[in-house]
């Protein structure tokens, strides 16, 4: 990370690089060390969010990510050689440590650490820029991008990816057990064998596998010296080799079930087989590099054609001693370190949690509606991560079919914290969605409240359910996911309150019964309920 040095002395940059044995930092050395050391305080809460996601079994490949990231890194520096005269391109570079450093605040202020984490990258992209300039800058555009492979997903997309991820290997792992002649069910993530029911947990999803396969897959493309629809070909394979392998994977323990008992689903034989399927995904894309060499009338070794070169890192690393100060370097090191003062000089600033009740104390009658309340498994309720809940089933003498009534609340919806939407949970229990749409209520008479909510009609063999739902956020009453994130986002900042809830309504349609006798059950609930929803959900 050097720059051209010249003056009285006649030394050149490769000199004061180390190169020839000086150690000496310059003053751009020091700037940039105290540059570092005011993010490390200013992006510490994204950090230890990392640190915390990087100790689940999807994200246990994170802290390779920066490793190989340095190693190329460094690689790239050897293509940017010290710069002959001055560097004038470098205000793009300080644009971005700003608005990385403004986007990190507004992370820290809504206590998102994701929001935090992303803004991390930018502002080592943008203090590479502000080193080196613009046009010798993006010569390391690879090893930064390879950083979001660390990130955890929100929530939000981590979901659906999961959900599809599970229902994609269940059936080709279902596919696979046929296959081999086992008699077999599938009903949503639950593969029954007659004698044993083996569940598709979101552990199985291939989540575990995916990214650091496209990890290796990215970092092989960058590496592998063939042509660039090779590379393209090496990374976009890489989501399809893992979900393949990963349904072979189910299926291999399918039928091993079958055969030889239960205990292949779990321990010590369930998770080698893990491991057998992330090395297979490996071979294949090393088989497949092979295989486009040898089809482009290439036939020189794989070894041959993948850049992988340590030596020299070491100089590279002592041109860090060769930094030169500039006025950006000035700007981005001062703005970094007033934005990590800022922030732990400012008080802490806690969400506030507003007086309400306990949803236990719900209302288990609502007009001639009787309701019958369960108990969520602590299965579930890990998955929910709701800090209050009611769900209860209300029947009504002469109706036709209850209304199942479920609220989850959530304290905070930032730091992690997630409503987990009908959308995902339904097709993983093996519901099928027919319709979809967006349908606008009225409660109350003519001055009363009148919002939109979700309506879905679902099947699962021959039963059908009608299902309404929306999210109840301090008063709005919103559909949409990206909708009721920007709002926790919003409110956060401008009312101190991330509080939420999903509120859902079911009833099962008989056989011939008309949606719109479902409808008008699940209408005359909402009139009951809703005006209790206050007490419970506070504006």
């Amino acid at each position: 990370m050097s720059e051209q040095t010249g003056g009285a002395s006649g030394r050149t940059a490769w000199e004061r690089a180390g190169l020839t044995g000086d150690m000496t930092l310059s003053r751009g050395s020091l700037l940039m060390s105290l540059n570092l050391v005011a993010a490390a305080f200013f992006f510490s809460y994204g950090v230890e969010a990392l640190l915390t996601a990087w100790s689940t079994p999807e994200y246990s490949h994170g802290p390779i990510i920066p490793l190989l990231s340095g190693y190329m890194f460094l690689r790239e520096m050897k293509s940017v050689p010290p710069k002959a005269g001055a560097v004038t391109d470098r205000a793009p570079g300080v644009a971005i440590v700003l608005f990385a450093l403004a986007l990190a605040f507004l992370g820290l202020l809504v206590k998102i650490p994701d929001i935090v984490t992303y803004a991390l990258i930018l502002w080592v992209g943008g203090t590479i820029l502000t080193t080196f300039g613009l046009r010798r800058g993006w010569y390391f555009w690879p090893s930064v991008l390879h950083l979001v492979f660390m990130l955890p997903l929100p929530q939000f997309i981590y979901w659906p990816v999961s959900l599809w991820l599970q229902t994609v290997s269940s059936e080709i792992g279902v596919e696979i057990v046929r296959f081999f002649g086992v008699t077999v069910y599938l009903d949503g993530h639950t593969i029954d064998l007659g004698n044993y029911k083996l569940l598709v947990a979101e552990a199985c999803s291939g989540l575990r596998y995916l990214f650091p396969v496209m990890s290796f897959s990215y970092v092989f493309g960058v590496l592998y010296t063939g042509p660039r629809w090779h590379k393209i070909v090496l990374l976009l394979s890489a989501a399809p080799i893992t979900v393949m392998m990963n349904s072979v994977r189910i299926g291999i323990i399918g039928v091993m079930v079958d055969t030889v008992g239960i205990e292949w689903a779990d321990g010590f034989l369930h998770a080698f087989e893990g491991w057998v399927i992330f090395v297979s995904c490996i071979v294949m894309l090393f088989g497949l590099a092979m295989l486009m060499r040898r089809i482009g009338g290439d036939p020189k070794p794989l070894g041959e054609a993948i850049d992988i070169d340590f030596s020299g890192l070491g100089a590279e690393i002592r041109r860090y001693g060769a930094i030169m100060p500039s006025g950006a370097l000035i700007v981005a090191t001062a703005a970094t370190a007033v934005a990590a003062a800022a922030w732990f000089g400012v008080p802490a600033r806690d969400l506030e949690r507003p007086e309400r009740l306990e949803l236990v104390e719900f209302p288990e009658r609502l007009g001639q509606w009787e309701g019958h309340p369960r108990v969520i498994s602590d299965t579930i309720q890990e998955v929910l991560r709701a800090d209050d809940y009611v769900a209860s089933a209300y029947y009504k003498p002469g109706e036709s079919a209850p209304v199942d009534l479920y609220i989850a609340y959530y304290h905070k919806l930032t730091e992690g914290s997630a409503i987990h939407s009908p959308e995902v949970c339904l097709p993983a229990g093996g519901w099928e969605v027919s319709s979809w749409q967006e349908k606008v209520v009225s409660v109350g008479d003519e001055a009363g409240t009148t919002f939109a909510l979700n309506r879905a009609v679902i099947s699962k063999g021959t039963s059908r359910q009608l299902v309404w739902f929306w999210f109840e956020q301090r008063g709005r009453r919103i559909t949409g996911d990206y909708s009721a994130k920007f709002y926790n986002i919003y409110d956060s900042l401008t009312r101190g309150r991330a509080d939420g809830a999903l509120v859902r309504f079911i009833t099962p349609l008989g056989p011939g019964e008309t949606e719109a006798r479902g409808d008008a059950r699940l209408q005359e609930m909402l009139e009951l309920s809703f005006p209790k929803f206050a007490a419970f959900m506070p504006e």
